[in-house]
């Protein structure tokens, strides 16, 4: 029987999945067009009011924003989908807060992500497992996106379909981008560790909220190991089929077929791949689902 190797990787981290045919875009941080002097700094009510705002009349496709502790200033991140009439009614909104807000253009199409490598398979599309979790019972599940537990109810090994992981048995998305499935293969080993593609694996023993400065690893079967940082905390992403709310930003790259995958420091799981622009070329911003959510609504923990 073929091994699963995406079963090494263990469910606490923030993962994204992408379904369907969605490309993704290049995600590179152009020059930011209102950045305000560190010398005018916007207040903390004054980011509250922005994001209120953005969240009440700017949930549009291709853009997303989070607040900078160091100004307070909310930044608002827009793909290269934004001109014309998206433009305008983003314009509408965040010109009114002035120096509140500052606008990162962004080229690329910011989307969930799609394919990849040795994963998972389901109703015709192909996500990474996240991590493996266990109840107090004993029962074995596996963590991945949302987006991609939402496509199908059984899960499999290999592409053809026909060696079967589990059953879906939860799924949040969007608002939430976290699944779960329940293995009702008892053969198939599901170590509670991240494979780190160079013949090794992390193992996990704990799952922890992300901080903003924190250096964090992804693992995802179309890039294998990945580096890079946190930026942002409780990010909103807007994705064509819906919002997220609460994600994880970060410098880490990402390409098609790493969604869902394991995003760690250490032995501490952190998020599931959601989604983000860019490529492993030339860099990208790639957001997480917080994996203790995902734990603490279904009532499981890494092992």
């Amino acid at each position: 029987m073929r091994r699963l190797v995406v079963s090494r990787i263990r469910i606490t981290g923030a993962v994204a999945v992408a379904v369907g045919t969605l490309a993704a875009g290049t995600l590179l941080i152009a020059p930011s067009t209102q950045a305000a002097p560190a010398s005018t700094a916007a207040s903390p009510a004054s980011a509250s009011a922005v994001l209120h705002a953005l969240d009440k009349s700017a949930r549009i496709p291709g853009s997303a924003w989070y607040v900078d502790t160091k100004t307070n200033q909310v930044v608002v991140s827009l793909d290269q989908t934004f001109a014309g009439a998206k433009l305008a009614k983003m314009t509408a909104v965040t010109s009114q807060f002035g120096s509140a807000v500052r606008i990162e253009r962004v080229a690329g199409t910011l989307t969930k992500y799609i394919a990849g490598g040795d994963a998972i398979y389901g109703g015709g599309s192909r996500c990474s497992l996240g991590f493996n979790v266990r109840n107090s019972a004993g029962t074995t599940y596996f963590l991945t996106a949302g987006h991609c537990t939402n496509i199908a109810s059984t899960w499999y090994a290999n592409s053809s379909q026909s060696t079967v992981l589990g059953n879906r048995v939860g799924s949040s998305f969007p608002g939430n981008d976290y699944g779960i499935v329940q293995y009702t293969n008892t053969s198939i080993s599901k170590p509670g560790t991240v494979n780190l593609y160079n013949g090794s694996t992390q193992d996990i023993t704990s799952a922890a909220n992300a901080y903003v400065g924190e250096a964090v690893k992804r693992s995802g079967s179309t890039t294998g190991l990945r580096s890079g940082s946190v930026t942002a905390l409780n990010a909103t992403v807007n994705y064509a089929q819906g919002t997220v709310t609460g994600l994880i930003r970060t410098t880490v790259c990402a390409e098609p077929g790493d969604s869902g995958g394991a995003l760690f420091d250490g032995t501490k799981a952190l998020g599931l791949t959601s989604g983000g622009s860019g490529n492993c070329s030339s860099g990208g911003t790639t957001y997480f689902q917080p994996v203790t959510e995902a734990l603490s609504v279904y009532g499981v923990n890494v092992y």
